[in-house]
């Protein structure tokens, strides 16, 4: 009987020779997808003109044989080994798009032989000889490959019936371009400049708090009147009157002891990993896949588990490699300090092996590999600094789950201090007493986890002890905007969708669901977005383009649903139902074509706007080229973009002051050159006149003066509130003074 392997790629290919020796003769790669969904037009040749429809076919969207790389050779090899074979085993990867993958080969060949499954999460040889010890009927992965086929048809019908509608309505007459809407990608959008206008709209506010030395017999601290956010004192008189009334003040202190404990963080998914490495070390969500990805299945590697999980938990039977796993990072230099003779096994949804958690869900927790740790050493010594400082967090964190919790001592002091027309001012101190380090003292070497529950140490000091206060002072302070989004920060969001959403209930059932995208993809829909020039990077964190906000605004104005995350993290759910067999994947597919009918019919009963995209791209002076954007697999956008790398650089120099006083300068003479405003400012104007309710003048899109004549009207103040956010938070945060500049730098 002869037996043909498929994998994902080559490197899985020849890990599984290294692994199976001359078991298996034919081991043949693919190249990611060889296949790809027919274009619209090769289904409906009444396609081919652009027009507001639902691109839903009868039945699904055939497959055809994709081009590109080495895609065709690969295809034809694996159809003439199929040719001779009768008996297939598929050994992708084990997630929702490997199974794709490998079965839509059989699907589009039409073999009808025995399949058979071989699924692991590490690329090891042991890990290998296991998988294929125990391998699996294919039958079995049918709801897994139905979800996948109802995500690669859905997103063709919606995101190409969207993009179609939306090119058509929204482009400014007579402009070129296109308008690339995703499912995905859009609400991505959405999230972002839903923080932009949070950080536009901002308001800085001054509040002030009031501190004091307070001495007992066994030393000093220091106290402070801070009270909440709904009940700080915005008046400087009224803090003024409080540190009168606390200096000199002498009184008992109220003091509260509690002994308290905290568990150790849970294990990584993809997207937590990408969250923190962004924090730490200001990664792309982009690296730190891509480096992960590298220690999973790099050449003489093979340290860590499948990276693109999307569950923090580990099953119950990995319980039994806890011993393996500690024992080969404790002989390490940077971990031989810890002493782990008792691994602390926490099971159940509050601890961190639980298979209840797993339920549904394809990939595990991110660990290292137990497979090859008796090699850990000349591993080690294959990687780069970024792997090693990946895989030592990765280490650091699977060491901290199995260690006792962080135990410490809390003492509360407070201290009431009459006022003169009555009432009483709480001044307030904390401090911590570590016990016991537990897991914390995992992160004591190396690059330690910031601290955020820090506090000062107190002098030993007891209930009803007497306290004079002194050195009382006044304390400005001032509200600060929401940060923008990390990429790390931005994928966290897109995972946590349901706190875009208001209504309770729908609240409720999104909190169990996956968010929007998935861990595999996240990474790729934040680098569409700014291929595609709807984001733009400043510095670390993601901003909107003038374009994007633009978008986004239009689309919230005509079709809410098409920019709401929760509607898209709904979907995920539906498809999530069809892998457990809740939901049957055709009725995903028409139901995502429906919504996108509504959205359709919406976009044409728009009321007004239009985004001119030539208008920016004359404004960037830095001439023309073609984009070619990808919905999934495949290249049905294809538009005008202006080159990214010197607006980034424009973008920078107009941050200096100098740059500044020449814009102004010089806008009178752009203006009389110009014949319709440039889309920052139709974009700027659409924002003020949501945000301050004020009509826009008629033609304000085409008529330069008439958009000219409503900024300078309705801007002033913002920019007044701008220059005095600018004055307190820029040395502090230089991209918030990116920001209020945005009026001030437009090129006019």
């Amino acid at each position: 009987m002869a037996t043909v392997i498929i994998t994902e790629k080559t490197s899985q290919a020849k890990d599984l020779r290294a692994a199976l020796g001359a078991r298996f003769e034919q081991i043949l790669p693919a190249e990611g997808h060889l296949l790809r969904l027919a274009e619209p037009e090769e289904v409906n040749a009444a396609w081919k003109s652009w027009s507001c429809v639902v691109l839903n076919p009868e039945g699904l969207y055939p497959t055809r044989p994709a081009t590109g790389g080495n895609k065709g050779p690969k295809l034809k090899a694996i159809a003439a080994a199929l040719k001779a074979c009768d008996d297939v085993i598929l050994a992708t990867d084990c997630d929702r798009e490997g199974q794709l993958i490998g079965q839509e080969i059989l699907e589009h060949l039409g073999y009808r032989g025995r399949v058979r499954r071989a699924l692991f999460t590490a690329q090891d040889p042991k890990t290998l000889q296991q998988a294929f010890a125990r391998l699996k009927p294919n039958a079995e992965m049918r709801p897994l490959y139905e979800a996948a086929v109802a995500r690669q048809q859905a997103d063709q019908i919606f995101n190409l019936s969207l993009t179609r509608t939306a090119t058509k309505t929204l482009v400014a007459p007579g402009a070129r371009g296109v308008i690339g809407i995703g499912r995905v990608k859009t609400p991505t959008l959405a999230i972002v400049c839903l923080r932009e206008l949070e950080i536009l709209n901002f308001r800085p506010e001054d509040y002030f708090e009031v501190v004091a030395v307070a001495t007992v017999a066994t030393g000093d601290f220091l106290m402070r009147h801070a009270p909440s956010a709904k009940m700080r004192i915005k008046e400087r008189a009224q803090a003024e009157a409080i540190a009168k009334a606390a200096a000199g003040y002498q009184g008992p202190l109220g003091v509260l002891v509690e002994e308290k404990r905290q568990a150790p963080p849970r294990l990584f998914d993809l997207p937590s990993l990408q969250k923190t490495c962004g924090q730490r070390w200001g990664w792309t969500a982009d690296k730190t896949l891509a480096i992960a990805q590298e220690l999973y299945d790099g050449d003489g590697k093979k340290l860590i588990t499948y990276p693109r999980a999307e569950a923090r938990y580990l099953s119950e039977n990995q319980i039994h490699d806890v011993a393996a796993i500690v024992a080969a990072p404790t002989r390490l230099r940077g971990f031989a300090h810890l002493e782990i003779a008792s691994p602390v096994i926490r099971r159940g949804k509050s601890g961190h092996f639980c298979d209840k958690a797993l339920e549904g869900v394809s990939h595990h927790a991110i660990v290292p590999n137990v497979n090859v740790l008796d090699d850990l050493a000349s591993r080690l010594a294959r990687l780069n600094d970024d792997e090693r400082r990946l895989f030592a967090l990765i280490c650091r964190s699977y060491l901290a789950v199995i260690k006792p919790d962080y135990e410490y001592r809390q003492t509360v002091v407070t201290m009431p201090v009459p006022l003169p027309k009555g009432g009483a001012a709480e001044f307030r101190a904390i401090g911590r007493v570590p016990l016991r380090l537990g897991w914390k003292a995992v992160y004591q070497t190396g690059e330690a986890e910031a601290d955020s529950d820090a506090e000062q140490t107190l002098p030993p000091i007891e209930d009803g002890d007497a306290a004079a206060l002194s050195e009382t002072k006044v304390e400005a302070k001032r509200t600060q905007p929401p940060p923008r989004y990390s990429e790390g920060t931005l994928v966290d969001a897109m995972q946590n969708a349901w706190r875009f959403v208001e209504d309770p209930a729908l609240r409720d059932r999104l909190k169990e669901a996956k968010g929007i995208g998935t861990p595999a993809t996240r990474a790729e829909i934040i680098k569409g977005l700014k291929r595609q020039n709807l984001l733009i990077a400043e510095g670390k964190l993601a901003a909107p383009s003038p374009e994007g906000l633009q978008l986004f605004e239009l689309l919230r104005a005509s079709a809410p649903a098409l920019v709401d995350p929760g509607t898209t993290a709904l979907w995920e759910m539906r498809l999530d139902e069809v892998v457990t067999g809740k939901a049957d994947f055709r009725a995903v597919i028409d139901g995502i074509a429906a919504a996108a009918g509504d959205l359709i019919e919406a976009l044409q009963k728009r009321s007004s706007g239009t985004i001119n995209l030539e208008s920016s791209t004359q404004a960037s002076q830095t001439g023309r080229r073609r984009y070619t954007g990808k919905t999934n697999n495949r290249t049905e956008i294809k538009g005008l973009q202006t080159g990214r790398t010197q607006r980034r650089s424009t973008n920078r120099r107009a941050t200096t002051n100098k740059d500044l006083g020449s814009v102004a300068n010089t806008g009178g003479a752009r203006a009389g050159s110009r014949k319709a405003p440039t889309a920052k400012m139709v974009a700027y104007a659409q924002t003020i006149a949501r945000t301050k309710k004020a009509p826009l003048p008629e033609g304000y899109q085409q008529d330069f003066d008439a958009c000219r004549r409503f900024l300078d009207e309705h801007a002033r103040q913002q920019i007044r509130d701008s220059a005095n956010l600018s004055r307190s938070v820029s040395m502090r945060n230089p991209d918030c003074r990116v920001l209020i500049t945005k009026w001030r730098c437009l090129p006019i």
